[in-house]
């Protein structure tokens, strides 16, 4: 149906390739499509939901009616150019008009969907009148020609259109005069009164023909928008900058981009939850009552129950608790005894009994002077009205979490809104608990975002604050999406955890991102952390970031004393159990008599890393994958943790029979037999991802551990910061070369760094803490600078080796990753592409090295190579990249991808 509306909404369909079409808004939707909303709309031979991108007024009302070729060579034989008039001055010769023919043959289009570009005729002739001089050969395609001597008739100057043949086109514009019927010089021609009132003078006719030109069939009218998902607009506008820039930049699709933005809730019709209520409409007399209860005694029982209610109760309570099925029910309604009303359920994560034990103290602890320095300085920024990006840089337990808090209330006093980004979702009990007691309360609410709440939480959640009704919200990365209203504040804490990298496509940075959203709101930013990446550490130094700092812990508690063990000596006295120390098994004795709690830290799940035969050496292997498969002791079978195969584990060698295969190297489920051994009078609990398959489990064993029920909590790393347990006096960090000894310029970097956060959650009490670690490189440079927490030390010696090598953050650093089925064609092309790329960039621009082999070099039945590029304009280095790619042919099977300010190098 033809709208009679003459308005048009440019939308951005979900899986069209990231292309803006033009749609018509019909007129049940007239006045009510607003930038941001979510819309059906025909894609086409089916329908797909899409983004209202832009919602200008008016400006396509003649792609909205069916316009004749006639009626076309009218509009365009008048559209004015008096701007090429001088520069494109006709030859005498050609003072008549030339005559112009149209066919309406159709446009090879990738699409069937008609837009406003399917509304350009084809010119199939161009001749000069007789007596002109110059033959049509010598007319160049494209060229300004004049249409009349007088311009009374046509406008000099006009643009046609030469050529069959594709070629740039400017839009075309209504004049702001129309000229009479009689001055067409076609006989074809009919003059623009026709539909010159359907659109304003001025306006652009069809704006896509901004891009190209290309021959098409007449006009046709647009296609309507088929649905307004939801009233509420889903995206915020500087959300629409930040999904653009995030594609730019990370060189990602738009439409993952937006994909990513727009949860899979809000696209895929989730809609919000309704709770029916009962109440007492009328009462009864005592006769009516009496007849009531010997007639219908369940009809009666309900009655009695909703007359002592003071307000509406729940229908599915109320008729399950009192065993009266609903046609009693119905029947008391309509009699107009019991009215029923619907109410929205809000579905609040959280917001259950494992939250009491989330929660601290309302009233909030006075702050040292540090801490009050370093708050006054993130009021500044957030009341100065400017973009502002500061590194809180506090030592483990100096109370950075109350700086936190402090500079939300200081948002909210400015009528804005924040966003606080964990980089764990294990993180977000705890640090929901504290704002929801200090915080919310009266119009704040403090909402949570991450992929572990349900569909409808997410859903909730995300319109509770597109309508404003939140002003709060905590989740992981993706929370940096939220469309809070007025932002002013953005958090991020622990800063350097690499989780903030997205693992898929789009590969964006979250810690980086919130620092652009923020610009994007002129609000301040606070990146904190016991050990901020050397990024953010050379950000401060050349002056993007200011910087704070919190040198000491709060009641000037001492730092954990650190103990260093050398595995190599203690293998020599060891028979048997390798895995946990002398030393180490005699602390976590002395806790338990002491009652106080310890934390084991192993980076490895499973029961052993791997099944290996001693006679053959064979090594148990996953067939997709170039890694090892490690044992799991539950259900006796071999899993792969990278593609999630799993097979039997073989009681003898596959490879020469031999029964002594066995496992090697400890996963968390060994250490949690051998602890049990250890100390067998210790309440033992494991946290991993084999044991936290149970949604709210994590929370309950947390709060358990809170509680003083657990005396050991042992687990990978989501035990390794953030959480807050004043009782833990002994951290054991089992293995502490793991992370030491990988193919990554980062490895030192993340050694020190998990060493001192591990570290960090003991001794957060009044009694002072230990930290042992076990390791076979005690001299390795990270491990002593954690041990005497020398940041700066580090830092120093860091920071010359990267620059020595040209590695982050003296410049950005580009993985480009190829990856197919056949090893040999990834190769070629991938060493092709390099060549290519190598010959066509500008000099100085990138700095190339490889291709090589990944260090993980199959992966789900891939193989992967990748090369990397080193560069100081990363924006400029994309968009060049980008462009060659499009030209470059890789071949059938082969996937490439960027990875920009690349973090794992696997």
């Amino acid at each position: 149906m033809t709208p009679s509306a003459a308005e048009a909404a440019e939308v951005l369909p979900f899986d069209a390739g990231g292309r803006v079409y033009s749609y018509a808004v019909p007129p049940t939707l007239t006045g009510k499509i607003l930038r941001g909303q979510l819309v059906r709309v025909p894609l086409g031979p089916s329908s797909r939901l899409g983004i209202v991108w832009e919602k200008p007024t008016n400006t396509n009302a003649l792609a909205n009616v069916s316009v004749p070729a006639n009626v076309f060579a009218a509009a365009t034989a008048t559209a004015t150019a008096s701007a090429f008039t001088a520069a494109n001055a006709p030859p005498a010769s050609l003072a008549a008009p030339p005559s112009i023919s149209f066919s309406s043959a159709p446009t090879q289009k990738s699409s069937s969907v008609p837009t406003a570009r399917d509304a350009v005729p084809s010119v199939s002739t161009l001749s000069a009148p007789s007596g002109a001089s110059p033959a049509p050969a010598t007319v160049p395609s494209g060229t300004f020609l004049p249409t009349s001597p007088a311009p009374a008739t046509v406008p000099s100057g006009t643009f046609l259109p030469t050529s069959p043949s594709p070629a740039p086109v400017s839009s075309a514009f209504l004049p702001s005069a129309a000229a009479s019927p009689s001055a067409a010089t076609s006989p074809s021609a009919v003059s623009p009164p026709a539909f010159a009132a359907s659109a304003p003078t001025g306006d652009f006719l069809f704006p896509e023909w901004r891009e190209t030109f290309a021959p098409a069939k007449p006009p046709r009218a647009l296609k309507s928008i088929l649905q307004l998902c939801h009233e509420t607009p889903v995206l915020s506008p500087d959300l629409h900058k930040l999904a653009e820039w995030v594609a730019s930049y990370y060189a990602a699709p738009l439409n993952s981009v937006l994909e990513t933005v727009l949860p899979a809730a809000v696209r895929q019709g989730v809609k919000p939850a309704v709770q029916k209520e009962l109440r007492l409409a009328r009462r009864l007399d005592a006769d009516a009552l009496a007849k009531l209860r010997r007639r219908a005694p369940k009809q009666a029982a309900l009655y009695d129950f909703l007359a002592v209610q003071t307000a509406g109760v729940v229908r599915n309570t109320a008729l399950n608790g009192l065993s009266v099925g609903a046609a009693a029910c119905d029947a008391l309604k309509a009699a107009g005894i019991i009215a029923e009303t619907e109410a929205l359920l809000t579905r609040d994560a959280y917001a259950d009994a494992l939250g009491e034990s989330e929660c601290v103290a309302a009233e909030a602890p006075t702050l040292n002077d540090a801490q009050r320095e370093a708050l006054d300085a993130v009021c500044a920024d957030i009341a100065s009205g400017k973009f502002r990006a500061r590194l809180l840089h506090g030592v483990t337990g100096s109370g950075k979490t109350e700086v936190y808090i402090g500079a939300i209330q200081a948002a909210l006093a400015a009528g804005g809104s924040a966003i606080f980004l964990v980089p764990e979702v294990a993180l977000t009990p705890q640090t929901v608990g504290r704002l929801r007691q200090r915080l919310e309360g009266g119009a704040t609410r403090v909402v949570v975002w991450h992929s572990h709440l349900s569909a409808g939480e997410r859903f909730d959640a995300w319109m509770a604050m597109a309508r404003g009704e939140a002003r709060i919200v905590v989740g992981a990365r993706s929370a940096v999406f939220a469309p809070v209203q007025n932002l002013r504040l953005v958090v991020v804490d622990e800063e350097h955890e690499p989780s903030y990298k997205q693992g898929e496509t789009p590969l964006y940075h979250g810690r980086d991102t919130a620092v652009y959203r923020a610009k994007l709101n002129d609000a301040a930013v606070l990146l904190g952390s016991a050990t901020p990446s050397l990024e953010s550490l050379a950000n401060t130094r050349s002056g993007k970031y200011a910087a704070s700092r919190l040198l000491s812990r709060i009641d000037d508690r001492a730092m954990p004393a650190f103990r260093i063990i050398d595995m190599k000596r203690e293998l020599l006295h060891m028979r048997g159990q390798t895995v946990l120390s002398r030393p180490l098994v005699d602390a976590l004795r002395l806790r338990l008599e002491r009652r106080e709690q310890s934390i084991l830290f192993l980076n490895r799940r499973g029961f052993s890393r791997q099944m290996i035969c001693p006679d053959c050496g064979y090594v148990a292997g996953c067939p997709h994958c170039s890694i090892a498969l490690t044992h799991h002791r539950a259900d006796n079978s071999l899993r792969c943790h990278c593609c999630n195969h799993r097979q039997p584990a073989p009681a003898s060698c596959p490879q020469c029979r031999s029964p002594q295969i066995r496992g090697r190297g400890a996963g968390t489920q060994k250490l949690e037999d051998i602890l049990r051994a250890a100390v067998p009078a210790a309440r033992v609990m494991r946290l991993d991802a084999d044991t936290m398959i149970r949604k709210n489990l994590f929370r309950e064993v947390l709060a358990d551990f809170r509680k003083g029920k657990l005396d050991v909590l042992l687990g990978t790393q989501m035990l390794a910061k953030g959480l807050d347990f004043p009782n833990v006096t002994l951290v054991g960090i089992v293995d502490a070369d793991l992370s030491l000894h990988v193919p990554d310029f980062r490895a030192a970097e993340r050694t020190f760094q998990l060493l001192t956060q591990v570290a960090g959650r003991a001794g957060r009490g009044d009694r002072a803490g230990e930290v042992f670690v076990q390791t076979l490189t005690p001299e390795a440079p990270p491990i002593l600078y954690a041990k005497r927490s020398d940041f700066d030390g580090f830092l120093e010696e860091e920071l010359l080796l990267r620059r020595q090598y040209g590695y982050p953050p003296a410049r950005h650093l580009i993985r480009h990753l190829f990856r197919g089925r056949n090893g040999v064609k990834v190769e070629f092309f991938a060493e092709s592409w390099m060549k290519y790329l190598e010959a066509n960039l500008p000099p100085g621009l990138v700095e190339t090295r490889g291709p090589a082999a990944c260090p993980l070099e199959r992966l789900q039945d891939d193989y992967r190579w990748g090369a990397w590029y080193f560069t100081d304009r990363v924006i400029a280095a994309v968009t060049r990249i980008r462009e060659l790619r499009t030209r470059f042919n890789f071949g059938a099977g082969i996937t490439d991808i960027l990875d920009v300010d690349a973090i794992d190098l696997s």
